[in-house]
């Protein structure tokens, strides 16, 4: 497996994000984008789009803040995520930088796209599928399923999978309620599977160490919604 740090650019921001794919495959195969948790461009990101690899896929791991800044903790990654998270054109212009630039890799298929991302980095997918990006299916980990511009019926062009906790205090029940609402109102494929047990970032195996009961790793959930996800692309990269 081939993995390097790849230079791309929203407006006058240099984003550095993270490549990987098997150099040993020949032929363009279907490529995913794999946004991050607001703490930024981490480890577990990056091991993530390795496990892609695996699946099959080539994978880039996009940066959301600029020269891959990580926050140190819970305070700061709040503080970096705000101007983003709250500015729903800028939300959607980095998310696009980066999957234009998985677009563009040698190795990929551009007409086979799909995002999967965790926290933060799922509301980059879903706010990509709002905004009628050219993908074929945005899986979400624990992420915000809250928006201001709600999806309008013919933009969608992605199946939808979303892997949520059902004890997740930032992602509350009524939360998922209205999400679907939208969806359906919006006529998108969609899915959502709730976990019990689980509360937020239940992939992520470094998530108690921020000190906060609401985030936690969940072993059983993590390997459940992982094998979700991978059924799932196997099945819209089929079609």
């Amino acid at each position: 497996m081939k993995t390097e740090t790849i230079e791309y650019r929203d407006g006058d921001v240099t984003l550095k994000g993270f490549l990987a794919y098997d150099e040993r495959q020949s032929g363009k195969r279907p490529g995913i984008l794999v946004m991050p948790e607001a703490f930024g461009l981490g480890t577990h990101a990056k091991q993530r789009a390795q496990r892609l690899v695996e699946l099959g896929y080539v994978a880039f791991a996009g940066d959301p803040y600029g020269n891959g800044v990580e926050a140190k903790d819970l305070q700061e990654a709040m503080k970096l995520a705000g101007p983003l998270t709250q500015d729903p054109t800028k939300f959607r212009q980095r998310g696009r930088a980066a999957l234009d630039r998985l677009a563009a890799f040698d190795q990929v298929d551009a007409t086979r796209l799909g995002a999967i991302g965790f926290c933060m980095g799922g509301t980059f997918g879903l706010e990509l599928a709002r905004d009628g990006a050219p993908l074929k299916g945005v899986a979400t980990f624990h992420a915000g399923l809250q928006t201001q511009r709600p999806a309008v019926e013919g933009q969608v062009k992605a199946s939808i999978l979303v892997l949520t906790g059902a004890d997740d205090p930032f992602v509350p029940a009524d939360q998922v309620v209205k999400f679907q609402e939208e969806m359906t109102k919006a006529k998108v494929d969609w899915q959502v599977i709730s976990y019990s047990g689980t509360v937020h970032s239940f992939t992520n195996p470094d998530a108690a160490s921020v000190g906060n009961p609401g985030l936690a790793y969940n072993k059983r959930t993590d390997e459940r919604s992982w094998r979700a996800m991978a059924s799932f692309f196997e099945e819209i990269f089929r079609a």
